[in-house]
């Protein structure tokens, strides 16, 4: 990585590519989730049931499939649970709440007489309480943006701590418009992936604002966009560095994690991906353009001033 350390690339008068880049994958992600397929809530979110069953042998997902349908138990999803002998089952606010397991299990030893089937775990969420978690993890969500506002304007300035929330909205607004287009589900993990994809984001991008801040007192007779285009290339090597080092065992987790952590994984792999990219290409370009609107604005305030006169 040794090319990175003296290089100067141009980020910031490129910013107006970046934004319409941002602004369209916000905007498709946004019809998807307002207009199109929506979001697809776990059942963490909007009620209903896990089972998990082992059987001694593997089964076929579609014979498992089959049998469910049978037991007419409602909506239902079927996915190998890490072992192909072991299934679970997601049943949507079924009406045979308690009785699903005796249910489910009577219709999988009818299709597998010469199976072993057991019942190794069932857990229900009511709709109310969904509701609730739905509500809570918006508000951690937000009360963690806002915790950021806070912190970053007491250790920067506030111009420093509106940007690095924009470029937070912006990577878990992308993030969540990916889950909604390719109808991954919205479940607890997700959102602590959200959470973990702020706080990654957030640390990238107090890197550059630190070697902002540093080059603006070095370089103070230098044109302000040039400093941050500066301060950007100087951190470059680090960014690129733990990005590449987070996306190999992000990688890695989508791999050989299996269907359990998968929509975890993936919701990190964007996050990382999205976040590397909002610091460089969001955060401090929204330093410039909110000076260029100071500047603007203190110019037409003298203006007006020395019209009175």
């Amino acid at each position: 990585m040794e090319f990175l350390t003296n290089v100067n690339f141009e980020f910031i008068n490129r910013r107006r590519g970046a934004y319409l880049i941002s602004g369209s994958l916000i905007a498709i992600g946004l019809f998807s989730i307002l207009f199109h397929k929506g979001l697809n809530y776990s059942i963490d979110f909007k009620g209903g049931s896990v089972l998990e069953v082992r059987f001694d042998q593997p089964v076929p997902v579609e014979g498992i499939r089959a049998a469910a349908e049978k037991a007419d138990v409602g909506t239902f999803e079927v996915q190998e649970f890490g072992d192909p002998r072991e299934i679970l089952l997601r049943v949507e606010k079924s009406d045979a709440s308690g009785q699903l397991g005796p249910k489910l299990l009577g219709r999988f030893r009818e299709a597998y007489p010469e199976r072993t089937v057991e019942l190794r775990r069932e857990e229900t969420v009511g709709p109310r309480i969904g509701k609730e978690l739905r509500g809570k993890a918006f508000l951690a969500i937000l009360f963690s943006i806002l915790g950021i506002l806070a912190y970053i304007s007491w250790r920067f300035e506030f111009r420093f701590a509106v940007a690095a929330v924009i470029a937070l909205i912006h990577d878990v607004l992308i993030t969540l418009g990916f889950f909604s287009i390719v109808n991954y589900e919205i479940s607890l993990a997700v959102i602590a992936a959200f959470l973990t994809i702020v706080g990654y984001s957030l640390n990238d991008t107090i890197v550059v604002f630190d070697r902002i801040r540093e080059d603006l007192r070095l370089f103070a007779r230098k044109p302000y966009d040039r400093v941050l285009n500066t301060a950007i290339n100087r951190t470059l090597s680090r960014t690129i560095l733990t990005s590449l080092t987070t996306l190999a065992v992000v990688a890695f987790l989508i791999i050989v994690g299996g269907s359990v952590i998968r929509d975890f994984s993936v919701a990190l792999l964007i996050g990382v991906i999205v976040g590397t990219y909002s610091s460089i290409f969001v955060a401090s370009p929204i330093l410039v353009e909110w000076t260029n609107w100071s500047t603007a604005r203190a110019h037409a305030a003298k203006g007006k001033a020395k019209t009175k006169k």
